[in-house]
């Protein structure tokens, strides 16, 4: 089983972003986050986000480098990827 991680390229609060995911279940990556310090906050519907000054020390302890359409790939072959509500997003009426 593997955490897995895109570059930050997510550009989000003036900052740039990548996702962590597992190929495995939701524990291992919480587990994991939690482990290199990152906040269960940081934790959106199937992936963690992960701020760019974190991303080397996220890939050192063991997340492998991949590109953003693997990381949807993965989530979709292992039956991990939770998509958002119709509706959901930016800008929606809530």
């Amino acid at each position: 089983m593997a955490l897995w991680i895109d570059r930050p390229t997510w550009p989000g609060h003036g900052l740039w972003w990548s996702h962590l995911i597992s190929d495995d279940s939701y524990d291992e990556l919480h587990d994991f986050a939690a482990s290199v310090g990152i906040p269960r906050r940081a934790f959106e519907r199937d992936h963690y986000d992960v701020i760019a000054d974190r991303f080397d020390e996220v890939v050192a302890a063991g997340a492998q480098l991949t590109s953003t359409r693997q990381i949807v790939q993965i989530l979709l072959r292992t039956g991990l990827r939770r998509r958002k509500a119709p509706g959901a997003g930016p800008g929606s009426a809530s």
